[in-house]
């Protein structure tokens, strides 16, 4: 019962440091999605209710980032099906002094299609299936970048390499994702 007790608590405190890791971040990131904060506070106390239901079934700590990343955004999609959506091209762009390639600078402004939300979906679909197929270190940084707010300098602290080498896999993972994105659109076209 004792050993319980302390798996228990120590599922409790890393829930909750959890929440504290990344509460700012994601808050952020959902604001570019929304356009009132009250909006963007809801949808993140519906992320962490669904971490804290789903805790036992995150496969692995080290995923729990990019897991509430990806809940955030659908989170925000379905906030969007609920409204009238904007578009990615009306979504800020945090101001980066380093001038990276954002992931709405290869995004196409979907706006006057009048399947957008099922474009958007599969769009996001295609992101997440070059994101897995690209080398671990470039889908990273791209990750912490787009979508963890982290900047280069932070992720060459927590790393040691260097930000001009950061920068550099991130070009390629943006190049990657512009190729997969590209075929995409002439599928899209082609059909």
């Amino acid at each position: 019962m004792e050993a319980y007790s302390l798996k228990v608590k120590q599922k409790n405190e890393h829930i909750e440091q959890t929440v504290r890791d990344n509460s700012g971040r994601l808050l952020q990131f959902i604001r570019r999605f929304v356009k009132r904060d009250e909006e963007a506070e809801d949808i993140l106390q519906d992320v962490f209710y669904q971490f804290v239901v789903g805790y036992d079934q995150i496969k692995s700590i080290d995923q729990i980032g990019s897991w509430l990343f990806r809940v955030a955004r659908n989170k925000a999609t379905d906030n969007h099906r609920k409204k009238k959506p904007n578009s990615f091209s009306e979504i800020q762009i945090a101001n980066d002094d380093e001038g990276a390639i954002m992931l709405e600078d290869i995004l196409p402004d979907t706006n006057d299609l009048p399947d957008r939300e099922l474009l958007k979906d599969v769009i996001w679909q295609k992101i997440e299936e070059l994101l897995a197929q690209m080398p671990k270190s470039q889908r990273d940084v791209f990750i912490q970048h787009e979508f963890e707010q982290k900047s280069f300098k932070e992720m060459s602290e927590a790393t040691g390499d260097t930000v001009n080498t950061l920068i550099s896999r991130k070009r390629y993972a943006i190049l990657i994702l512009r190729e997969g994105l590209a075929e995409l659109y002439n599928d899209l076209i082609i059909d």
